[in-house]
C-alpha cells in the first residue's frame, strides 16, 4: 500500500508523485493509495492521485484510494472526477 505524506500541496506535489512513482511498479496488481495521515493538502492531492491512477493502469494494475479525507472527496466530486478515485473499502477498484 502506497501512503501519502502528511501534508500534499502544490509545492510538495512533484516530489511526492517522483516518490511513490518509483515504488509503484512494486506494488501488487491491485495498487491501494492510503490518504490516512493526510492532513495539509490542496487541489494538488488530486492532480498526485490522478497520475498514479494513470501509472498504475499503464503497468496494467486496478488502482484505489482509502481514508481520503471528506474535503478531498468534496473536492473531487466538485471537480467531476470522483469516479476515477474508487474507494478500496466501498467499491471494487475499477480499470
Amino acid at each position: 500500500m502506497l501512503q501519502l505524506p502528511p501534508q500534499l500541496t502544490h509545492t510538495t506535489a512533484s516530489a511526492c508523485l517522483l516518490d511513490l512513482g518509483a515504488v509503484l511498479p512494486a506494488e501488487p496488481a491491485g495498487v491501494v493509495v492510503s490518504a490516512s495521515g493526510l492532513g495539509r493538502f490542496d487541489s494538488a492531492a488530486l492532480a498526485v492521485l490522478l497520475s498514479l491512477r494513470r501509472q498504475a493502469l499503464g503497468l496494467g494494475k486496478t488502482f484505489a484510494v482509502t481514508c481520503l479525507p471528506q474535503r478531498l472527496a468534496d473536492l473531487a466530486r466538485l471537480y467531476g472526477i470522483a469516479e476515477l478515485l474508487p474507494d478500496h473499502v466501498g467499491s471494487a477498484a475499477l480499470k
